[in-house]
Order: structure tokens, then sequence, then C-alpha cells
């Protein structure tokens, strides 16, 4: 088995990679600080199993990350590994295509059997099937932003932080008509009328912490 643990915390990255090589025999684990450092690993490693993505590493942008990583991999499993332990965030993660999610918390032989159900092919969550009927009031927005390329969720993100199109044009090295266009092209993807609307959309896709169980 070949895992990817994406994770900005060393000590959590080597107490995982223990707890796994314990109990795993013939265990390839390569690690990843940053979502930057996870797509070149990602490019340069098609023979990957799982990747165990932690929601806040630097770069995550909430779920953002997972559906990018989810559409463009189909085939990989992800498990959110997270601090975040409430229902709505393990049922959003489950809905935009995580096959399982297990909180920090989690006692070691748990996530033992987490990871080894999940590589069996089944879905893992700390309290069973997530909840169907929640997940169907979540934004179906995981498509469009799916559908952005790489440059123009870049764009996104800086429409976010409030840059101008020249200081956008500036940052990237591009002129201002081309941000334009690149603007009017994330606009209909994401099936928005204007900037504001934009950053809606992506806001949706970030990750407000509720209390575990309800």
């Amino acid at each position: 088995m070949k895992i990817i643990i994406a994770d900005d915390h060393p000590l959590f990255r080597q107490a995982l990679t223990i707890t796994l090589k314990a109990n795993f025999d013939d265990l390839i684990i390569i690690e990843a600080q940053t979502i930057p450092e996870l797509e070149k690993l990602l490019v340069s490693n098609d023979d990957l199993d799982l990747v165990l993505l932690d929601l806040d590493i630097p770069g995550a942008q909430g779920f953002n990350s997972l559906i990018k990583i989810r559409h463009a991999y189909p085939k990989l499993g992800v498990v959110v590994v997270s601090g975040f332990e409430d229902r709505k965030t393990i049922n959003q993660a489950m809905t935009y295509g995580a096959a399982g999610f297990i909180p920090k918390s989690t006692p070691v032989p748990d996530m033992v059997s987490a990871i080894e159900d999940v590589y069996a092919g089944n879905l893992w969550t700390p309290y069973g099937d997530f909840n169907l009927e929640e997940s169907k009031q979540l934004p179906s927005v995981d498509n469009k932003i799916a559908s952005l390329t790489p440059k123009q969720y870049n764009i996104l993100l800086m429409f976010a932080d409030g840059l101008l199109n020249k200081q956008i044009a500036y940052e990237l090295g591009l002129s201002e008509s081309t941000i334009k266009s690149h603007a009017s092209t994330i606009f209909l993807k994401l099936g928005v009328r204007n900037r504001t609307q934009a950053v809606i959309v992506l806001n949706e896709l970030q990750i407000v912490q509720g209390t575990f169980g309800q």
C-alpha cells in the first residue's frame, strides 16, 4: 500500500507514520506539508492507494482541494484526517467525495480499522454511514469549482482577497484584458454574474466548525 500523508504538523505525521507502519506490511508513506507539495506528489506518483488529507493544511481553502483532487483523480481514495469533528463537516467531506473521515481524536485501533476499511473499498465515518438526507441540503458547487483551471482558481482566490484586475494582472504577469477574459469565464462556469457572487460560491466550501453530534 502506498499512502500520502498531507498534514502540516511534523509530530502528527511522524506519529501517524509510526502507527501505520506498525500495523501494515510493505507500506510506503510519502509526506506533504502543503497543497502545492501534495499536487506535485500526485502528479509524480501514479500508483497511490490513499491520500490522508488534513482539511486545514496550508493552501487547502476548506473543501476546495478535496473536491479538485477527487475530480482530477477519481480512482484515488481520499481520507480526511482532521481536527474538525462536527457532523456537518464530516457529512460535507463525504458528500464532496471523501472515502472516509477520521477525527484526529480517534483512538489508534479505530484509526487503523478505518484505513483498513477504506483500503478495502468501504466508506468510514466515526458514527457510521453519513447522513444522506442532510447531505442533499448542501450547496451543489463541487462540479463548478472543479471545472476551473488552476489559473482560474488562483484568480478566484485573488478575487476573494479583494485584489483589483490590474493588481492580479501585475501579480500573474498578464495583461488586464486577459484577467477580464478569465473573469468572464469564471463567472460563466460558476453560474454567477460578478465577483461578489463568485466569492460567495467559493465561501460556501469553507469550513465552519460546529459541535460534534449535532
